[in-house]
């Protein structure tokens, strides 16, 4: 029996749609996303542009800026018909315990997306220098400012997954946060194009 969705409406006073986090099995990401948009799910799967060298040419790569997951607006309750996509594994946090996805942190995410600023995977970062972004396209956007290889990166993170972007800025669109938290030891990355860490 083919199990489908109706295409999801916004009724908060009964069934919020929260962001969740969908594990996905390896390179499924975007085969899942199809899948749920033809649900009629809100699916955001955010990407970047990795050049990678082959034996004979370099390569552009549009690679997903968290690897093996895909981010789905839905009601909790109602989750069947995701588990059940192709590629799906589980959702972030356990059945019994959803762990929704802050919408603010989608945002700033989608934000930096949007704007074609370059954007790379990046340690999580808890602390840091927190700042504001008062010019450019991440205007009002709030994150860590690092500092690697002479630019100035903005570092924003998915608390769940304990995982972070870092998008270059300018070093004329920071402002310190209203409530900075104390400078910590920043590392670079592993590596280009985003060797990620473990999954949870």
């Amino acid at each position: 029996m083919l199990l489908t969705a109706p295409l999801i409406t916004d009724d908060s006073a009964t069934s919020p749609l929260q962001w969740f986090a969908l594990r996905t099995k390896s390179n499924f990401e975007r085969h899942s996303r199809w899948s749920l948009s033809q649900k009629g799910y809100e699916t955001f799967l955010p990407s970047y542009t990795c050049r990678r060298r082959r034996w004979d040419r370099s390569v552009d790569l549009d690679l997903p800026l968290f690897p093996g997951y895909v981010f789905c607006r839905f009601d909790f309750s109602r989750r069947l018909p995701i588990l059940m996509s192709p590629g799906v594994v589980h959702i972030v946090g356990g059945s019994s315990a959803p762990a929704p996805v802050p919408e603010s942190e989608i945002d700033v995410v989608r934000a930096i997306v949007d704007s074609q600023l370059r954007a790379e995977p990046w340690p999580f970062l808890e602390i840091g220098q927190k700042v504001t972004i008062v010019g450019g396209p991440l205007t009002g956007a709030e994150g860590i400012l690092v500092s690697a290889k002479g630019r100035h990166r903005l570092v924003v993170s998915i608390t769940l997954l304990q995982r972070s972007v870092a998008a270059e800025i300018e070093a004329v669109w920071v402002r310190p946060a209203a409530r900075s938290v104390a400078r910590a030891g920043i590392q670079e990355p592993l590596s280009a194009c985003g060797q990620a860490a473990g999954r949870r």
